[in-house]
Parts: structure tokens; C-alpha cells; sequence
């Protein structure tokens, strides 16, 4: 091994496997391009984006970590979330949670 070499398994890896979706259309009605990262808090998104909102509270995008996902003004897609693990505890974002997810909603 070279000292900075990374070492992959051959094959596709999944990611999230087993985890829970849910599916939601998002429509960006402003007038700005809007790109939302791969762990932001999907409820806590640029308010030009228009979709159950409620639906998203404790959700984050179903795509590889550092990536992202780019909403042109007047396009609508349909995107995949996966809910947030681990101690499910979101905090800075907008400020809307700040805490426990369960304690929310």
C-alpha cells in the first residue's frame, strides 16, 4: 500500500440500504437557482422551495455524501429522503429545530 492510497471493494456499494423513503416533489418558485447538500435538513430548505414541508422534519436527501442536488426557478422534480440516524438531533441549519427530533412536530 502507498502511504494515501485508498483501497475500494470492487462492485457498486448501496447506500442507505434498509433505511425508510419517502418520496417528495419540490417545486423552487423563486427566482434563483437553489442547491441543497446531501445531510442538510431537508425541512429547513430555502422557503422558494415549495412541497410538504412536514412531511421532510427530520429527513435529509437519498444521494452520496458531498453531493447535491440543484432546483432551477420553475422547476419541479421528485426527490428521495431518508430520515436522519443515530441520536436524530439537528441543530443550526435555520435554527427551526435546535434539538431531539421526537420532540418536535
Amino acid at each position: 500500500m502507498i502511504p494515501g492510497e485508498v483501497q475500494v471493494a470492487e462492485g457498486d456499494i448501496e447506500l442507505n440500504v434498509g433505511c425508510p423513503t419517502v418520496s417528495v416533489t419540490v417545486a423552487n418558485h423563486g427566482d434563483r437557482p437553489v442547491q441543497v447538500g446531501s445531510h442538510y435538513h431537508f425541512y429547513e430548505v430555502n422557503q422558494a422551495l415549495v412541497f410538504e414541508r412536514e412531511l421532510s422534519l427530520g429527513w435529509r436527501l437519498d444521494i452520496a455524501a458531498g453531493t447535491a442536488v440543484r432546483f432551477e426557478p420553475g422547476q419541479a422534480r421528485t426527490v428521495t429522503l431518508v430520515p436522519y440516524a443515530g441520536k436524530r438531533e439537528v441543530y443550526g441549519f435555520q435554527g427551526k429545530v435546535m434539538g431531539k427530533l421526537e420532540t418536535q412536530g
